[in-house]
Protein backbone atom coordinates (compact mmCIF):
# COMPACT_ATOMS: atom_id res chain seq x y z
CA UNK A 1 0.00 0.00 0.00
CA UNK A 2 2.88 2.40 0.91
CA UNK A 3 4.67 1.63 -2.38
CA UNK A 4 1.47 2.28 -4.34
CA UNK A 5 1.03 5.64 -2.60
CA UNK A 6 4.63 6.58 -3.42
CA UNK A 7 4.10 5.61 -7.05
CA UNK A 8 0.86 7.61 -7.16
CA UNK A 9 2.63 10.75 -5.91
CA UNK A 10 5.42 10.28 -8.47
CA UNK A 11 2.80 10.16 -11.26
CA UNK A 12 1.05 13.25 -9.88
CA UNK A 13 4.28 15.26 -9.59
CA UNK A 14 5.40 14.20 -13.08
CA UNK A 15 2.02 15.20 -14.47
CA UNK A 16 2.15 18.61 -12.77
CA UNK A 17 5.69 19.18 -14.03
CA UNK A 18 4.79 18.19 -17.61
CA UNK A 19 1.73 20.47 -17.64
CA UNK A 20 3.56 23.43 -16.09
CA UNK A 21 6.60 23.00 -18.33
CA UNK A 22 4.37 22.78 -21.41
CA UNK A 23 2.70 26.08 -20.50
CA UNK A 24 6.09 27.76 -19.89
CA UNK A 25 7.59 26.43 -23.13
CA UNK A 26 4.55 27.72 -25.04
CA UNK A 27 5.38 31.13 -23.55
CA UNK A 28 9.05 30.77 -24.59
CA UNK A 29 10.39 30.08 -21.10
CA UNK A 30 12.58 26.99 -21.35
CA UNK A 31 14.59 26.89 -18.12
CA UNK A 32 12.20 24.64 -16.19
CA UNK A 33 13.11 21.85 -18.64
CA UNK A 34 16.47 21.63 -16.86
CA UNK A 35 14.85 20.68 -13.53
CA UNK A 36 14.94 16.85 -14.03
CA UNK A 37 18.58 17.09 -15.06
CA UNK A 38 19.39 19.15 -11.96
CA UNK A 39 17.57 16.65 -9.72
CA UNK A 40 19.64 13.81 -11.19
CA UNK A 41 22.85 15.81 -10.65
CA UNK A 42 21.95 16.51 -7.01
CA UNK A 43 21.23 12.82 -6.42
CA UNK A 44 24.60 11.92 -7.96
CA UNK A 45 26.34 14.43 -5.67
CA UNK A 46 24.66 12.80 -2.67
CA UNK A 47 24.78 9.12 -3.52
CA UNK A 48 27.10 8.37 -6.46
CA UNK A 49 30.08 10.70 -6.71
CA UNK A 50 32.01 8.30 -8.94
CA UNK A 51 29.31 8.38 -11.62
CA UNK A 52 29.18 12.17 -11.42
CA UNK A 53 32.94 12.43 -12.08
CA UNK A 54 32.62 10.10 -15.08
CA UNK A 55 29.64 12.14 -16.31
CA UNK A 56 31.81 15.25 -16.02
CA UNK A 57 34.48 13.58 -18.18
CA UNK A 58 31.85 12.70 -20.79
CA UNK A 59 30.55 16.28 -20.90
CA UNK A 60 34.04 17.77 -21.26
CA UNK A 61 34.52 17.40 -25.07
CA UNK A 62 30.91 18.53 -25.57
CA UNK A 63 31.04 21.55 -23.28
CA UNK A 64 30.69 25.05 -24.73
CA UNK A 65 32.48 28.10 -23.40
CA UNK A 66 30.40 31.24 -22.85
CA UNK A 67 32.24 34.54 -22.38
CA UNK A 68 31.30 37.25 -19.89
CA UNK A 69 28.73 35.14 -18.04
CA UNK A 70 29.29 36.82 -14.68
CA UNK A 71 31.49 39.79 -13.72
CA UNK A 72 33.46 39.48 -16.95
CA UNK A 73 34.22 35.79 -16.30
CA UNK A 74 33.75 33.14 -18.95
CA UNK A 75 32.13 29.83 -18.08
CA UNK A 76 32.25 26.43 -19.73
CA UNK A 77 28.85 24.74 -19.57
CA UNK A 78 27.89 22.28 -18.22
CA UNK A 79 31.33 21.25 -16.90
CA UNK A 80 32.52 24.14 -14.73
CA UNK A 81 29.40 24.35 -12.51
CA UNK A 82 29.78 20.60 -11.94
CA UNK A 83 33.46 21.07 -11.04
CA UNK A 84 32.62 23.89 -8.65
CA UNK A 85 30.23 21.54 -6.86
CA UNK A 86 32.91 18.85 -6.75
CA UNK A 87 35.35 21.36 -5.23
CA UNK A 88 32.90 22.00 -2.38
CA UNK A 89 32.43 18.24 -1.95
CA UNK A 90 36.20 17.76 -1.68
CA UNK A 91 36.53 20.56 0.90
CA UNK A 92 33.62 19.08 2.87
CA UNK A 93 35.22 15.61 2.85
CA UNK A 94 38.62 16.92 3.90
CA UNK A 95 37.19 18.93 6.81
CA UNK A 96 34.40 16.69 8.12
CA UNK A 97 34.50 13.15 6.71
CA UNK A 98 36.62 11.01 9.05
CA UNK A 99 36.25 8.01 6.74
CA UNK A 100 37.69 9.85 3.75
CA UNK A 101 41.11 8.40 2.92
CA UNK A 102 43.56 11.32 2.88
CA UNK A 103 46.70 9.19 2.74
CA UNK A 104 47.22 9.83 -0.98
CA UNK A 105 47.94 13.48 -0.12
CA UNK A 106 51.31 12.28 1.21
CA UNK A 107 52.31 10.94 -2.20
CA UNK A 108 55.18 12.85 -3.84
CA UNK A 109 52.98 13.93 -6.78
CA UNK A 110 50.23 15.16 -4.45
CA UNK A 111 52.78 17.16 -2.48
CA UNK A 112 54.11 18.70 -5.71
CA UNK A 113 50.57 19.74 -6.69
CA UNK A 114 49.89 21.23 -3.24
CA UNK A 115 53.14 23.25 -3.45
CA UNK A 116 52.10 24.44 -6.92
CA UNK A 117 48.66 25.56 -5.68
CA UNK A 118 50.17 27.19 -2.59
CA UNK A 119 52.50 29.32 -4.73
CA UNK A 120 49.59 30.37 -6.96
CA UNK A 121 47.77 31.45 -3.78
CA UNK A 122 50.79 33.51 -2.68
CA UNK A 123 50.99 35.25 -6.06
CA UNK A 124 47.28 36.08 -5.93
CA UNK A 125 48.10 38.45 -3.03
CA UNK A 126 50.98 40.06 -4.96
CA UNK A 127 49.07 40.23 -8.24
CA UNK A 128 48.71 43.43 -10.25
CA UNK A 129 45.10 42.34 -10.95
CA UNK A 130 43.97 40.46 -7.79
CA UNK A 131 40.42 39.74 -9.00
CA UNK A 132 41.70 38.16 -12.23
CA UNK A 133 44.23 36.08 -10.28
CA UNK A 134 41.60 34.97 -7.76
CA UNK A 135 39.39 33.74 -10.63
CA UNK A 136 42.39 31.89 -12.05
CA UNK A 137 43.08 30.21 -8.69
CA UNK A 138 39.44 29.15 -8.25
CA UNK A 139 39.34 27.67 -11.76
CA UNK A 140 42.61 25.79 -11.17
CA UNK A 141 41.27 24.52 -7.84
CA UNK A 142 38.07 23.09 -9.29
CA UNK A 143 39.94 21.52 -12.22
CA UNK A 144 42.40 19.76 -9.92
CA UNK A 145 39.93 18.90 -7.14
CA UNK A 146 37.36 17.28 -9.41
CA UNK A 147 39.68 14.86 -11.23
CA UNK A 148 42.83 14.63 -9.11
CA UNK A 149 41.90 14.96 -5.44
CA UNK A 150 38.59 13.16 -6.01
CA UNK A 151 40.01 11.17 -8.92
CA UNK A 152 42.66 9.25 -6.96
CA UNK A 153 40.01 7.63 -4.69
CA UNK A 154 37.91 7.01 -7.83
CA UNK A 155 40.73 4.94 -9.32
CA UNK A 156 40.79 2.58 -6.35
CA UNK A 157 38.17 0.80 -8.44
CA UNK A 158 40.16 -0.76 -11.27
CA UNK A 159 37.33 -0.59 -13.77
CA UNK A 160 37.32 3.22 -13.54
CA UNK A 161 40.60 3.57 -15.45
CA UNK A 162 38.97 2.40 -18.65
CA UNK A 163 35.66 4.13 -17.89
CA UNK A 164 37.38 7.48 -17.49
CA UNK A 165 39.22 7.11 -20.80
CA UNK A 166 36.21 5.84 -22.73
CA UNK A 167 33.91 8.59 -21.43
CA UNK A 168 36.14 11.23 -23.01
CA UNK A 169 36.73 9.19 -26.18
CA UNK A 170 33.03 8.49 -26.84
CA UNK A 171 32.10 12.15 -26.47
CA UNK A 172 35.15 13.16 -28.52
CA UNK A 173 33.91 10.95 -31.38
CA UNK A 174 30.76 13.09 -31.57
CA UNK A 175 32.92 16.22 -31.88
CA UNK A 176 35.13 14.57 -34.52
CA UNK A 177 32.16 13.68 -36.74
CA UNK A 178 30.77 17.18 -36.28
CA UNK A 179 34.15 18.69 -37.21
CA UNK A 180 34.76 16.48 -40.25
CA UNK A 181 31.25 17.18 -41.54
CA UNK A 182 31.75 20.95 -41.19
CA UNK A 183 35.18 20.63 -42.75
CA UNK A 184 33.75 18.74 -45.75
CA UNK A 185 31.34 21.61 -46.44
CA UNK A 186 34.38 23.81 -47.09
CA UNK A 187 36.41 21.35 -49.14
CA UNK A 188 38.72 20.36 -46.25
CA UNK A 189 40.70 23.55 -46.72
CA UNK A 190 43.56 24.32 -44.32
CA UNK A 191 42.14 27.72 -43.40
CA UNK A 192 38.67 26.47 -42.45
CA UNK A 193 40.33 23.62 -40.55
CA UNK A 194 41.24 26.23 -37.91
CA UNK A 195 37.65 26.83 -36.73
CA UNK A 196 35.31 24.04 -37.90
CA UNK A 197 35.48 22.36 -34.47
CA UNK A 198 33.88 25.44 -32.88
CA UNK A 199 31.97 25.80 -30.52
CA UNK A 200 33.28 22.64 -28.85
CA UNK A 201 36.97 23.53 -29.18
CA UNK A 202 38.22 27.09 -29.61
CA UNK A 203 40.52 26.28 -32.52
CA UNK A 204 42.47 23.54 -34.25
CA UNK A 205 45.42 23.70 -31.83
CA UNK A 206 43.40 22.64 -28.77
CA UNK A 207 41.53 20.08 -30.87
CA UNK A 208 44.78 18.65 -32.28
CA UNK A 209 46.44 18.58 -28.85
CA UNK A 210 43.66 16.42 -27.39
CA UNK A 211 43.62 14.13 -30.42
CA UNK A 212 47.37 13.59 -29.91
CA UNK A 213 46.72 13.03 -26.19
CA UNK A 214 44.17 10.25 -26.74
CA UNK A 215 45.71 8.46 -29.74
CA UNK A 216 48.15 6.51 -27.48
CA UNK A 217 45.18 5.47 -25.33
CA UNK A 218 43.22 4.20 -28.35
CA UNK A 219 46.36 2.38 -29.52
CA UNK A 220 46.48 0.74 -26.08
CA UNK A 221 42.86 -0.40 -26.40
CA UNK A 222 43.49 -1.64 -29.96
CA UNK A 223 46.64 -3.66 -29.41
CA UNK A 224 46.59 -4.45 -25.69
CA UNK A 225 46.51 -8.22 -25.18
CA UNK A 226 44.06 -7.98 -22.31
CA UNK A 227 41.07 -6.99 -24.45
CA UNK A 228 38.54 -9.09 -26.33
CA UNK A 229 38.70 -9.26 -30.12
CA UNK A 230 35.44 -7.33 -30.47
CA UNK A 231 36.80 -4.44 -28.37
CA UNK A 232 39.99 -4.42 -30.42
CA UNK A 233 38.02 -4.17 -33.67
CA UNK A 234 35.94 -1.27 -32.36
CA UNK A 235 39.10 0.41 -31.04
CA UNK A 236 40.82 -0.05 -34.41
CA UNK A 237 38.07 1.82 -36.27
CA UNK A 238 38.14 4.54 -33.61
CA UNK A 239 41.92 4.75 -34.06
CA UNK A 240 41.53 5.21 -37.83
CA UNK A 241 38.95 7.94 -37.19
CA UNK A 242 41.27 9.69 -34.73
CA UNK A 243 44.19 9.62 -37.19
CA UNK A 244 42.03 11.06 -39.96
CA UNK A 245 40.86 13.84 -37.63
CA UNK A 246 44.44 14.32 -36.45
CA UNK A 247 45.73 14.93 -40.00
CA UNK A 248 42.80 17.19 -40.83
CA UNK A 249 43.47 19.29 -37.71
CA UNK A 250 46.51 20.79 -39.48
CA UNK A 251 48.03 21.30 -36.03
CA UNK A 252 51.81 21.16 -36.44
CA UNK A 253 52.49 21.31 -32.70
CA UNK A 254 50.24 18.27 -32.18
CA UNK A 255 52.02 16.35 -34.93
CA UNK A 256 55.38 17.12 -33.34
CA UNK A 257 54.13 16.14 -29.87
CA UNK A 258 52.87 12.76 -31.05
CA UNK A 259 56.16 11.99 -32.80
CA UNK A 260 58.13 12.80 -29.65
CA UNK A 261 55.62 10.84 -27.57
CA UNK A 262 56.34 7.81 -29.76
CA UNK A 263 60.11 8.34 -29.31
CA UNK A 264 59.64 8.42 -25.53
CA UNK A 265 57.63 5.19 -25.82
CA UNK A 266 60.59 3.60 -27.65
CA UNK A 267 63.08 4.88 -25.05
CA UNK A 268 61.06 3.33 -22.22
CA UNK A 269 60.22 0.03 -23.93
CA UNK A 270 63.76 -0.58 -25.21
CA UNK A 271 65.34 0.68 -21.98
CA UNK A 272 67.60 3.18 -23.70
CA UNK A 273 70.04 4.51 -21.11
CA UNK A 274 69.57 8.10 -20.03
CA UNK A 275 73.30 8.75 -20.44
CA UNK A 276 73.09 7.80 -24.14
CA UNK A 277 70.07 10.03 -24.58
CA UNK A 278 71.91 12.85 -22.85
CA UNK A 279 74.94 12.35 -25.11
CA UNK A 280 72.74 12.48 -28.22
CA UNK A 281 71.10 15.72 -27.01
CA UNK A 282 74.54 17.13 -26.20
CA UNK A 283 75.76 16.18 -29.68
CA UNK A 284 72.74 17.86 -31.31
CA UNK A 285 73.30 20.99 -29.21
CA UNK A 286 76.99 20.98 -30.18
CA UNK A 287 76.18 20.64 -33.89
CA UNK A 288 73.64 23.45 -33.65
CA UNK A 289 76.14 25.72 -31.88
CA UNK A 290 78.90 24.93 -34.38
CA UNK A 291 76.67 25.59 -37.38
CA UNK A 292 74.20 28.06 -35.84
CA UNK A 293 74.83 30.79 -38.41
CA UNK A 294 74.04 28.71 -41.53
CA UNK A 295 71.13 27.02 -39.68
CA UNK A 296 69.58 30.35 -38.71
CA UNK A 297 70.20 31.68 -42.22
CA UNK A 298 68.39 28.64 -43.63
CA UNK A 299 65.47 29.13 -41.24
CA UNK A 300 65.20 32.80 -42.16
CA UNK A 301 65.07 31.82 -45.84
CA UNK A 302 62.18 29.42 -45.24
CA UNK A 303 59.09 31.17 -46.63
CA UNK A 304 56.76 28.17 -46.54
CA UNK A 305 53.45 29.04 -44.86
CA UNK A 306 50.72 26.67 -43.67
CA UNK A 307 49.35 24.48 -46.45
CA UNK A 308 46.97 21.62 -47.19
CA UNK A 309 49.99 19.77 -48.58
CA UNK A 310 51.21 17.72 -45.60
CA UNK A 311 54.92 17.98 -46.48
CA UNK A 312 54.73 21.73 -47.04
CA UNK A 313 52.72 22.13 -43.83
CA UNK A 314 55.43 20.29 -41.88
CA UNK A 315 58.08 22.43 -43.56
CA UNK A 316 56.26 25.56 -42.32
CA UNK A 317 57.04 24.55 -38.71
CA UNK A 318 60.53 26.02 -39.08
CA UNK A 319 59.40 29.17 -40.92
CA UNK A 320 60.43 32.04 -38.64
CA UNK A 321 60.53 34.63 -41.41
CA UNK A 322 56.96 34.89 -42.73
CA UNK A 323 54.66 32.43 -40.95
CA UNK A 324 52.43 34.68 -38.81
CA UNK A 325 51.58 31.93 -36.33
CA UNK A 326 55.23 31.11 -35.61
CA UNK A 327 56.24 34.77 -35.44
CA UNK A 328 53.36 35.64 -33.11
CA UNK A 329 54.51 32.90 -30.72
CA UNK A 330 57.96 34.47 -30.64
CA UNK A 331 56.31 37.84 -29.98
CA UNK A 332 54.32 36.40 -27.05
CA UNK A 333 57.39 34.63 -25.62
CA UNK A 334 59.58 37.72 -25.85
CA UNK A 335 56.85 39.76 -24.16
CA UNK A 336 56.57 37.15 -21.38
CA UNK A 337 60.33 37.17 -20.79
CA UNK A 338 60.35 40.97 -20.55
CA UNK A 339 57.54 40.77 -18.00
CA UNK A 340 59.49 38.10 -16.09
CA UNK A 341 62.67 40.19 -16.00
CA UNK A 342 60.71 43.03 -14.44
CA UNK A 343 59.03 40.84 -11.78
CA UNK A 344 61.11 37.64 -11.51
CA UNK A 345 59.98 36.46 -8.06
CA UNK A 346 56.20 36.87 -7.82
CA UNK A 347 55.32 37.73 -11.42
CA UNK A 348 52.39 39.90 -12.42
CA UNK A 349 49.75 37.54 -11.07
CA UNK A 350 48.12 34.29 -12.25
CA UNK A 351 45.97 34.80 -15.34
CA UNK A 352 47.11 38.38 -15.91
CA UNK A 353 49.39 37.94 -18.95
CA UNK A 354 46.71 38.63 -21.55
CA UNK A 355 45.84 41.95 -19.90
CA UNK A 356 49.39 43.21 -19.45
CA UNK A 357 51.65 41.97 -22.26
CA UNK A 358 50.62 44.64 -24.81
CA UNK A 359 53.18 47.35 -23.89
CA UNK A 360 55.95 44.73 -23.73
CA UNK A 361 55.69 43.92 -27.44
CA UNK A 362 58.56 45.19 -29.58
CA UNK A 363 57.68 46.72 -32.93
CA UNK A 364 60.11 44.33 -34.65
CA UNK A 365 58.30 41.33 -33.10
CA UNK A 366 54.77 42.35 -34.03
CA UNK A 367 52.95 40.45 -36.77
CA UNK A 368 49.82 40.93 -38.85
CA UNK A 369 47.85 39.18 -36.08
CA UNK A 370 49.29 41.24 -33.20
CA UNK A 371 47.36 44.06 -31.55
CA UNK A 372 48.66 47.29 -30.08
CA UNK A 373 46.72 46.72 -26.86
CA UNK A 374 47.81 43.07 -26.67
CA UNK A 375 44.44 41.53 -25.94
CA UNK A 376 44.52 38.29 -27.90
CA UNK A 377 45.14 35.56 -25.41
CA UNK A 378 47.94 33.92 -23.49
CA UNK A 379 51.69 33.35 -23.74
CA UNK A 380 51.42 30.17 -25.85
CA UNK A 381 53.48 28.14 -23.40
CA UNK A 382 52.74 26.23 -20.21
CA UNK A 383 56.26 27.08 -19.02
CA UNK A 384 56.97 30.64 -20.20
CA UNK A 385 53.50 31.91 -19.25
CA UNK A 386 53.89 31.02 -15.53
CA UNK A 387 57.29 32.78 -15.53
CA UNK A 388 55.54 36.05 -16.35
CA UNK A 389 52.50 35.42 -14.16
CA UNK A 390 53.93 33.69 -11.06
CA UNK A 391 57.67 34.22 -11.33
CA UNK A 392 60.42 31.63 -11.35
CA UNK A 393 58.71 29.45 -8.72
CA UNK A 394 55.48 29.48 -10.73
CA UNK A 395 57.25 27.74 -13.61
CA UNK A 396 59.41 25.49 -11.43
CA UNK A 397 56.51 24.19 -9.29
CA UNK A 398 54.60 23.19 -12.43
CA UNK A 399 57.69 21.51 -13.88
CA UNK A 400 58.12 19.70 -10.55
CA UNK A 401 54.67 18.13 -11.02
CA UNK A 402 55.65 16.89 -14.47
CA UNK A 403 58.98 15.46 -13.28
CA UNK A 404 57.47 13.63 -10.29
CA UNK A 405 54.59 12.27 -12.40
CA UNK A 406 56.75 10.95 -15.25
CA UNK A 407 59.46 9.65 -12.89
CA UNK A 408 56.87 7.76 -10.81
CA UNK A 409 55.20 6.34 -13.92
CA UNK A 410 58.48 5.12 -15.44
CA UNK A 411 59.45 3.58 -12.10
CA UNK A 412 56.12 1.71 -12.00
CA UNK A 413 56.64 0.49 -15.57
CA UNK A 414 60.10 -0.93 -14.92
CA UNK A 415 59.35 -2.44 -11.50
CA UNK A 416 55.95 -3.96 -12.19
CA UNK A 417 55.71 -7.59 -13.28
CA UNK A 418 52.08 -7.19 -14.34
CA UNK A 419 51.92 -6.77 -18.12
CA UNK A 420 48.50 -5.15 -17.88
CA UNK A 421 49.77 -2.46 -15.54
CA UNK A 422 52.80 -1.96 -17.76
CA UNK A 423 50.58 -1.46 -20.83
CA UNK A 424 48.29 0.96 -19.04
CA UNK A 425 51.08 3.04 -17.48
CA UNK A 426 52.94 3.18 -20.80
CA UNK A 427 49.84 4.59 -22.52
CA UNK A 428 49.49 7.18 -19.74
CA UNK A 429 53.18 8.20 -20.02
CA UNK A 430 52.93 8.57 -23.81
CA UNK A 431 49.72 10.61 -23.58
CA UNK A 432 51.15 12.94 -20.96
CA UNK A 433 54.35 13.31 -22.98
CA UNK A 434 52.39 14.58 -25.97
CA UNK A 435 50.92 17.33 -23.82
CA UNK A 436 54.22 18.13 -22.08
CA UNK A 437 55.76 18.72 -25.53
CA UNK A 438 52.70 20.54 -26.84
CA UNK A 439 52.82 22.75 -23.75
CA UNK A 440 56.03 24.30 -25.06
CA UNK A 441 54.07 25.86 -27.93
CA UNK A 442 50.55 26.31 -26.53
CA UNK A 443 48.80 26.31 -23.18
CA UNK A 444 45.33 24.87 -22.60
CA UNK A 445 45.34 23.85 -18.92
CA UNK A 446 43.12 26.84 -18.20
CA UNK A 447 40.39 25.05 -20.17
CA UNK A 448 38.36 22.00 -19.17
CA UNK A 449 39.15 20.27 -22.50
CA UNK A 450 42.79 19.71 -21.56
CA UNK A 451 42.73 20.06 -17.77
CA UNK A 452 40.30 17.16 -17.13
CA UNK A 453 42.31 14.46 -18.96
CA UNK A 454 45.69 15.92 -17.90
CA UNK A 455 45.00 15.97 -14.16
CA UNK A 456 42.93 12.78 -14.44
CA UNK A 457 45.86 10.87 -15.95
CA UNK A 458 48.20 12.16 -13.24
CA UNK A 459 45.64 10.90 -10.68
CA UNK A 460 45.82 7.49 -12.38
CA UNK A 461 49.60 7.38 -11.83
CA UNK A 462 49.16 8.08 -8.12
CA UNK A 463 46.36 5.49 -7.79
CA UNK A 464 48.35 2.80 -9.63
CA UNK A 465 51.40 3.50 -7.46
CA UNK A 466 49.42 3.38 -4.20
CA UNK A 467 46.74 0.78 -4.82
CA UNK A 468 47.47 -1.43 -7.83
CA UNK A 469 51.18 -1.99 -8.28
CA UNK A 470 52.07 -5.68 -8.13
CA UNK A 471 48.45 -6.53 -7.36
CA UNK A 472 45.82 -8.39 -9.32
CA UNK A 473 45.20 -7.27 -12.86
CA UNK A 474 43.50 -3.97 -13.63
CA UNK A 475 40.15 -4.28 -15.31
CA UNK A 476 38.69 -1.62 -17.56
Amino acid sequence: MIEKNKLKWIYILCGIFTLLNGILVANEFYWLSLLPFLIVIVLLYLYSLDKLILLLVFFTPLSINFTNVFAGMGLSLPTEPLMLGLLFIFIFKILTDKNYDKSFLNHIISKAILIYLFWILITVFTSSLPIVSLKFLLARLWFISSVFFLGVPLFKEKKNFGRFMWMYIFAFIVVIFYTIYNHSLHGFSEHTGHWVMSPFYNDHTAYGALLAFFIPVVVYFTFGKRYKFSIKIISFFILVLFFIAFLLSYCRAAWLSLIIGFLVWMIIVFRIKIKWLFLVLLLIAGIFYAFKDPILYKLEKNKQDSSTDILKHVQSVSNISSDASNLERINRWNSAFKMFYERPVFGWGPGTYQFIYGPYQSSKDKTIISTNVGDKGNAHSEYIGPLAESGILGALTFILILITAIYTAIKIYHKSNDRKIKGLILAIITSLTTYIIHGSLNNFLDTDKAAIPFWGFIAMIVAIDLYHTNKEEIKS
